[in-house]
């Protein structure tokens, strides 16, 4: 017997591992994450929280936490470009935060990943069945066909572990990935990269010029970005092992001979806090799941900082993974349900990885002299906005039944977001009144199966009777236009978005994505039969032909 008996183990404790402990609580899970690190994160590695992470964030009860440790937002999206942070070239440009919010209850925030690390980790901790363990590391990791078995060590000394199943979010260098021989796809790197974090006075000089990202074509060309608009700030620039530069070139002194330049002031009174080396790369994993291990965050693929997708997507990966997990352990799914995991996530990460290396390629064309500043800066704060990417992404697998309808295509799917409640797609955002409250149709989302339907359709009670059929945890909501059947939920734009017509409804997966849509009204008494089908079908319990629309 193993020292350890969990259902999932977790390798790596960043924040794609420390969401992963987290929603396996959430969903009655227990789990044991492994760091081999003491501490969480020190260095800012990643600073941008997308809008669709914010929404896990605010279901999570985190939202004011995390905004009160973030920038402000209204120069969350300001870019500047120039010589330096203080030349006569300066440019400032703002992406216009007003298209895109009513997208969402919330919106996307710049929160430092060393603060937004500490919340995930005092919150997995906190909840029951989490076992967090930094200072850890993982030494040995098998499977066979009914679990995992893992070693790990600690000062406290070896322990064994026995798991059903191990999720992998140990970071772009993977040692779990390279021991199952999994591959990764995408260019050569594109960079050998150094960070540096240094504490300056800055504010004096940025009054007029605060942004939160910054690309200056100084003598050392380089990125600048905010950590905490006070003192703190990061520096990422480069060098060219071929040409016979290397990291221990960026000694203390040549660090803040960087920093000097960057701003413009030669003798800015500075500290360097840190220097971190790393390699700048856009890859993506050939597949994410080797039998019961699953590749989760930078092990399954790894973007460019450019665009912030990295950190949001890797988030997104556990919350897809999570629900599965449980259902599966519960007996609610068949073991089949779990090939919809690399079948979904991969293409999104392949996608996303691509948009991050386009955003690159802006900068080094910049970088290049190729464009002109004030181009540059338009490409650049046009970039910044990218919910067509991170909210209107879509799945399509057998844990989607289609509905026969095609996709939106906006005439910038980067940039611009289009709400549809197709089967694929995360259910939208519609503003509802439940008893006197505004809130988002998001809020009305729990961990379970939500059927949304109007007011006296009848689905409500097919899905009560299917819930009970096959067991499964399905919430049944019906939403009035007026209130007037005295339905506890009202919204007059509901039906129309979610496009169900007068009786149709909607069935949206524990991860906020829709699974199935009909504009049919019930027929006698099939509506149970129906989604007993449909839930049959998403959850992989045995073969089903599509559900008509």
């Amino acid at each position: 017997m193993a020292d350890i008996e969990v259902d999932v183990l977790i390798v790596g404790g960043g924040p794609v591992g420390l969401t992963a402990a987290l929603e396996c609580s959430r969903h009655g899970l227990t789990s044991l994450l492994v760091e081999r690190h003491e501490s969480t994160s020190i260095f800012p590695k990643a600073r941008l929280v997308s809008t669709r992470t914010m929404e896990l964030v605010r279901a999570w009860g985190l939202q004011d936490e995390v905004e009160r440790l973030g920038l402000p937002r209204e120069d969350s999206l300001a870019v500047g470009v120039g010589s330096s942070l203080t030349a006569p070239d300066f440019h400032r440009e703002v992406a216009p935060i007003e298209e895109d919010a009513p997208q969402s209850p919330t919106y996307t925030y710049l929160c430092a990943q060393d603060k937004f690390e500490v919340v995930l980790k005092r919150t997995a901790e906190s909840l029951p069945g989490a076992d967090v363990r930094f200072a850890t590391t993982m030494t040995s990791l098998e499977q066979d066909a009914d679990g995992v078995s893992a070693v790990v060590e600690s000062a406290d000394g070896t322990l064994t572990v026995r798991a059903a199943y191990a999720v992998a979010a140990d970071g772009a260098r993977s040692g779990i990935r390279q021991r199952l021989g999994i591959g990764v796809e995408g260019p050569p790197p594109l960079g050998h990269m150094i960070s540096i974090m240094f504490d300056a006075d800055l504010l004096p000089l940025l009054r007029d010029r605060m942004c939160a990202l910054y690309f200056l074509r100084s003598t050392i060309p380089c990125a600048v970005e905010a950590v905490d608009y006070r003192r703190r700030w990061i520096i990422q620039t480069g060098y060219a092992p071929e040409e016979g530069g290397s990291e221990a070139d960026f000694t203390p002194e040549f660090c803040v001979h960087v920093i000097r330049e960057a701003v413009g002031v030669p003798d800015l009174d500075v500290e360097v806090v840190g220097v971190m080396p790393w390699l700048q790369q856009a890859v993506t994993a050939e597949r994410f799941r080797e039998g019961r291990i699953f590749l989760a965050g930078d092990a399954a693929h790894v973007s460019t900082p450019q665009g912030g997708f990295g950190m949001n997507c890797g988030i997104q990966d556990a919350h897809n993974l999570v629900w599965k997990l449980a259902a599966v352990l519960r007996g609610h799914a068949g073991e089949a349900l779990l090939d919809t995991y690399s079948a979904e996530r991969h293409p999104v990460a392949q996608r996303t990885v691509a948009e991050s290396l386009a955003n690159a390629f802006i900068t080094f064309r910049m970088m290049e002299g190729e464009l002109t500043m004030r181009d540059a800066i338009a490409l650049q704060a046009g970039r910044r906005c990218s919910e067509g990417l991170v909210l209107g992404f879509h799945y399509d697998s057998a844990a989607i039944v289609p509905d026969g309808t095609v996709p939106p295509v906006p005439d910038d799917p980067y940039r611009t977001y289009v709400p549809t409640a197709r089967p694929g797609h995360r259910a939208p955002h519609v503003l509802v009144n439940r008893n006197g409250v505004s809130m988002s149709t998001l809020d009305l989302m729990g961990t379970g199966f939500t059927l949304f339907t109007p007011e006296g359709s009848g689905w409500a009670a097919a899905a009560k009777e299917a819930g009970a059929l096959t067991g499964t945890h399905l919430v049944p909501i019906e939403i009035s236009p007026d209130g007037r059947g005295g339905a506890a939920v009202t919204s007059p734009r509901w039906a129309e978005v979610y496009d169900v017509g007068s009786s149709g409804a909607v069935l949206v997966r524990p991860d906020g994505h829709v699974a199935w849509r009909t504009v049919q009204g019930l027929q006698a008494s099939s509506g149970a039969d129906t989604l007993v089908t449909v839930l049959d079908t998403v959850l992989a319990r045995r073969q089903q032909a599509p559900v008509a629309r």
